[in-house]
């Protein structure tokens, strides 16, 4: 149906408390004008469904008199809706006009007359000029999906146009503005129905809808709306809540959403902009969950370093560290002590990071003594991008600093261990964040939706995807779904 390409991100669930959406979904009438094209189809289909009753009755003909006749078999053999358009409303929904339809159907006649004379043969008929004009409301069901219901339709049959064939057909000349009428009824009643059926045949796609999507074994998003959608005569904007959660906790973070707009773009069928408030609220989960943090061993490192987790190397720098600990392996815990903070500026992702580093000396018996923890400041570039059904991203190191937190050996200078560090994030910290980044996370989707002609660009305070949907038989990747754009190392 028209509305299946964009209703699954145009009337995604039910309103929650009003605030400030950390995504919006904009559709326009590019995406409008796809979604006409695949609800002709879906109409035009469910209008072969129709059934004309078989027609009897008596007639008086002069001067043969009484003639008894029946219409049998009556098929629908072609349906055309050559002309059709779909208008939003307003502040109200969606619109669908039909014009210069037709119907052709075919079927068996039979008469008699004077008793005892009996003719048959078949017929064609033409039913053109039908009109349809239907509106249609989006609302929420009781689980918080979308639904959709025809609120109101009419259908007029313009003309029919009967052509008998073979034996007496031409009695059937004589009286055929009455079987039109009959025929031209028989269809009117059924067309309404089968059209609300029609909408009504969108709401077990709807159900597929991702509301609440799980994007691994520690986080959730939820994009419930809201706000009710605004509607104009060109697109259709939502605001979706667009948060992460904890699976099985539900704790806001310490922060809200902003309020954003999206720019006046209209070369693709939808626009989604995902505000730094999702993408921070991402961060705030996975950091409440324990999950940014990482131990670091000599197995990790690149092979070809010269720089090894070992006593050696950082007894080259703190002396104590080789006088106490002599021929042992390090370990190095790394992790997040603040919720990190993203930032979208023109072009430009950055991710500002605040944690520790501990350090630990392995002791024969697997046990590990402290040696020291550093405070780590750290800045890093990101490149985003969308990968299928999800946005995706990886992370270069800018720069970093570090400051003594507490020493177990004595003093040092800090600074001495800038190398060792820079090593530990470009070559083991960063890729192992990349592999999880490449991930990503899932944006909404319904049914077997893929994105075509896709492109991320990142603005001030949110990063918008442009994008072209179909809707296909095969869910995959297209050739167009993997365009990084517009985003600066």
């Amino acid at each position: 149906m028209f509305l299946c390409c964009w209703l699954a991100l145009g009337a995604l669930i039910p309103l929650t408390l009003a605030t400030d959406p950390g995504v919006k979904v904009k559709l326009t009438a590019k995406g409008l004008e796809y979604g006409r094209q695949l609800g002709m189809a879906a109409i035009q289909k469910k209008l072969k469904t129709i059934r004309v009753p078989d027609i009897s009755g008596k007639a008086s003909v002069s001067p043969i008199g009484t003639v008894q006749y029946s219409l049998t078999n009556l098929q629908i053999v072609d349906v055309g809706l050559p002309t059709s358009t779909v208008a939003l409303v307003p502040g109200t929904g969606v619109r669908l006009s039909i014009s210069k339809a037709f119907i052709r159907l075919d079927g068996n006649w039979r008469v008699k007359y004077l008793r005892i004379i009996k003719d048959s043969g078949s017929f064609d008929l033409n039913v053109s000029d039908l009109t349809v004009g239907a509106s249609i409301a989006i609302k929420s069901d009781e689980t918080g999906r979308p639904t959709v219901n025809s609120v109101g339709c009419e259908a007029t049959v313009g003309s029919a146009s009967i052509h008998f064939h073979g034996g007496a057909s031409w009695l059937y000349n004589l009286f055929k503005d009455f079987i039109d009428k009959a025929i031209r009824d028989a269809l009117q009643n059924q067309i309404c129905p089968l059209v609300t059926d029609a909408v009504s045949d969108l709401n077990p796609q709807l159900k597929t809808l991702n509301v609440l999507a799980k994007v691994d074994q520690y986080a959730e998003i939820e994009y419930s709306m809201v706000s009710s959608p605004a509607v104009t005569t060109s697109s259709i904007e939502l605001g979706l809540k667009g948060e992460f959660y904890n699976i099985g906790k539900r704790q806001e973070p310490p922060f809200s959403a902003a309020a954003f707009d999206l720019p006046p773009q209209t070369d693709n069928m939808l626009y989604v902009g995902l505000s730094a408030f999702t993408a921070n609220s991402a961060a705030f989960v996975y950091s409440t969950a324990g999950a940014l943090s990482l131990y670091v061993t000599d197995d990790m490192v690149p092979r070809a370093s010269p720089i090894r987790l070992n006593t050696r190397t950082f007894g080259a720098f703190i002396p104590q560290i080789a006088e106490r600990f002599p021929g042992l392996m390090v370990k190095l815990l790394v992790k997040t002590s603040e919720t990190p903070v993203v930032t979208f500026e023109p072009n430009n992702t950055t991710v500002q990071a605040t944690g520790t580093v501990t350090a630990y000396a392995i002791q024969p018996n697997a046990t590990l003594s402290p040696l020291f923890v550093l405070n780590l400041e750290s800045s890093a570039s990101a490149r985003l991008f969308v990968n299928v059904m999800r946005v995706a991203g990886n992370v270069t190191l800018n720069k970093m600093d570090l400051t003594l937190g507490t020493s177990y050996v004595g003093e040092f200078k800090v600074t001495a261990l800038n190398s060792v560090f820079q090593m530990v994030l470009k070559s083991v910290v960063v890729p192992q964040l990349n592999v999880q980044l490449a991930k990503g996370y899932p944006l909404p989707t319904i049914g077997k939706m893929t994105l075509v002609n896709t492109k991320l660009q990142v603005l001030k305070d949110y990063m918008l995807i442009g994008t072209d949907v179909q809707f296909n038989s095969t869910h995959g990747a297209s050739q167009d779904s993997f365009l990084p754009w517009g985003t600066t190392l």
